[in-house]
C-alpha cells in the first residue's frame, strides 16, 4: 500500500473510533414560582374595628381570579366571625320587639328561637352569595373598592355593585350570586320560618339581605376615608396637647 493511501485509511479508522462528541448542555435556568394573586387588598379587615371586611379588595389592584377554595374560605371567615353573632343578636331583638314570628314566642325562649333564625339567614345567605353560587356559576364575590372621585359616584359604584358582577375572567355581568344566592337562602329559610313563608314575606326578606349587603358596600367603599380622618383628628388633637403641656 502507498504510504499516501496508508496515512489516509489510518485517518478515516481513528475518526470512526473516536467517540462523537456531544454538544454541550444549555445552562438550567431556575424556575421561581409565581406568587400567589391578591385575594384581598392591605386593607383593616375589620370595619370600625368589628364589622368583619373579609371580602374587600381594590379596583385600582389588577385583576386576578381567585379559586373556589379562596371562595368558600371568604365566606366560611363572614359567616363564622364573632360580630354575626352580635348582629344576629341585634336583629333578634328588634324581631322580638315586633313579635315577628309569633309562634315562637316571647320570654327568653322567644328570643332564643328569633336569634337562632337571624344567624342562620346570615351564614347562609353568605355561604351562598359568597361562596357556593360563585364558585358554580365562575363569578367573583369580591367588592372592588374603587378608593377615588366625588363622594356621590362613589356611593352609586358602591351600591350599584350589587347588581354588577365580575365573572372569573374580568368581565361585568349581571350580580347572580347576590340575588340568586339571597334567593335560594329565603328558600331555605322557609324550613324555619312556620308564620312567614308566603310570596310577600319571601321577596321581602330577599330585599331586606339585598339592600344590607348594598349598605355594607357603601360602608367598605368609605371606611379607609373615615379612618384615616379619625387618625388625622387624633394626631392633631395629640399635637394640641402637646403644645399646650409644653407652655
Amino acid at each position: 500500500m502507498r504510504p499516501c493511501s496508508l496515512a489516509l485509511a489510518t485517518g478515516i479508522l481513528f475518526a470512526v473510533c473516536l467517540p462523537a462528541q456531544q454538544p454541550a448542555d444549555p445552562p438550567v435556568t431556575p424556575v421561581i414560582p409565581a406568587p400567589a394573586p391578591p385575594v384581598q387588598a392591605p386593607e383593616d379587615k375589620r370595619i370600625f374595628g368589628v364589622l368583619p371586611n373579609n371580602r374587600t379588595t381594590e379596583a385600582s389592584i389588577p385583576f386576578h381570579r381567585i379559586s373556589a377554595k379562596q371562595k368558600m374560605t371568604i365566606a366560611f371567615k363572614d359567616s363564622f366571625d364573632w360580630p354575626v353573632y352580635l348582629t344576629s343578636g341585634a336583629f333578634a331583638g328588634l324581631y322580638h320587639l315586633e313579635n315577628q314570628n309569633p309562634s315562637f314566642g316571647q320570654g327568653v325562649e322567644g328570643y332564643a328561637k328569633r336569634f337562632g333564625t337571624a344567624y342562620g339567614d346570615q351564614m347562609i345567605g353568605n355561604m351562598m352569595t359568597e361562596g357556593i353560587v360563585p364558585s358554580l356559576v365562575h363569578q367573583d364575590p369580591r367588592y372592588f373598592r374603587l378608593g377615588e372621585g366625588s363622594k356621590w359616584s362613589r356611593t352609586l359604584y358602591a351600591l350599584k355593585a350589587i347588581v354588577i358582577d365580575k365573572t372569573d375572567s374580568g368581565h361585568s355581568t349581571f350580580n347572580l350570586p347576590e340575588w340568586g344566592g339571597n334567593a335560594l337562602a329565603v328558600a331555605i329559610s322557609n324550613a324555619y320560618y312556620p308564620d312567614t313563608r308566603n310570596a310577600s314575606d319571601n321577596v321581602q326578606r330577599l330585599l331586606i339581605a339585598c339592600g344590607t349587603d348594598a349598605f355594607s358596600n357603601v360602608l367598605k367603599e368609605f371606611w379607609p376615608d373615615v379612618k384615616r380622618h379619625f387618625q388625622k383628628k387624633h394626631n392633631r388633637d395629640l399635637g394640641a396637647t402637646s403644645l399646650s403641656s409644653g407652655h
